[in-house]
């Protein structure tokens, strides 16, 4: 049986150059591919990628299973497809910027850098281990492609704000992207950061909400209900577009069109636990580990 020590489990990631020559072969062969091959491409880098969480959830015996499966093919689409990003020089200058502002789906934006080569795959296992850098939330100051740390809802989209200010004042052309989740839009920094990215006139800026109806313990709509969503958001002065956020050509098409005069908010209407069946619209699957025959059954589900 394979032991592993402290030093090792506490270690510094560093840069996968395998992993990494992958993903940037991918993304010369995405620039020449059509829209069918790459949807093809990503749906397999999803489904393996929602393996990877499903692994790392059972090893560590916690985690946020239902978010995490949620919110994979939108992660999928811009580390694969939108941001500009180099994953052997997390601290590029001209470096898009990406937010999880649902930090406590770590597990998810874990393995995505992963896949793309900012740290080995196999440090997935010590994931919100005794002294290691992968948190239960993502800490940037450990993690290699996290801009900032979040956790605390309510916290990224004002950070992202900020970042994306920061590069109009400089003219420089980088973007801006954050994730939300639904239920984290009941807090109310949220829409104080909206009105002041209106104001400022943010295009560069695009906040991806992951729509998928269920928080901590309830419905989003029987907590404190949201709609009309997209209304809100026009009313705050957004650009506004809806779509399925487990279609990769959909999220391709919306998030990598120009930026316009507005900050855009994408509402990504997507199912908790996305990919396995019996999680699927389960609200008690928000922080819930599967059993040995789950976690079996899972996988076999994402082996299809």
């Amino acid at each position: 049986m394979q032991t592993t020590s402290a030093s090792d489990v506490a270690a510094p990631l560093v840069t996968d150059e395998v992993a990494a020559a992958a993903w940037r072969e991918r993304r010369g062969q995405f620039d020449g591919a059509t829209t069918e091959q790459m949807v093809a491409a990503l749906g397999a880098i999803s489904t393996r990628i929602r393996r990877h969480i499903l692994e790392t959830i059972d090893t560590a015996g916690l985690g946020h299973v239902g978010g995490d499966m949620s919110v994979t093919d939108i992660l999928v689409a811009l580390f694969n497809g939108v941001l500009r990003i180099d994953p052997t020089q997390p601290a590029w200058p001209e470096r898009d910027r990406f937010i999880l502002s649902k930090g406590h789906c770590a597990a998810a934006l874990y393995a995505t850098l992963a896949d793309c080569g900012f740290f080995p795959a196999d440090r997935l296992r010590h994931f919100a281990g005794n002294l290691s850098p992968l948190n239960g939330h993502p800490n940037r100051r450990k993690i290699p492609g996290v801009e900032t740390n979040t956790g605390p809802l309510g916290h990224g989209l004002p950070v992202a704000v900020g970042i994306a200010t920061a590069a109009q004042l400089s003219r420089q052309g980088l973007r801006t992207f954050v994730v939300l989740g639904d239920g984290e839009l009941q807090e109310g920094s949220n829409w104080e950061a909206a009105m002041y990215a209106a104001q400022r006139r943010l295009g560069g800026l695009t906040a991806i909400v992951d729509r998928n109806r269920l928080q901590q313990g309830a419905g989003v709509a029987d907590t404190n209900d949201l709609e009309p969503l997209p209304d809100k958001w026009r009313a705050f002065g957004w650009e506004v577009h809806v779509i399925d956020g487990h279609s990769h050509a959909e999220l391709l098409a919306t998030l990598s069109a120009p930026a316009g005069e507005r900050p855009r908010a994408v509402i990504a209407n997507t199912i908790k636990g996305k990919g396995i069946s019996f999680m699927e619209n389960g609200v008690e699957w928000h922080h819930k580990v599967p059993s040995a025959a789950q976690y079996e059954a899972a996988l076999k589900e994402l082996a299809r």
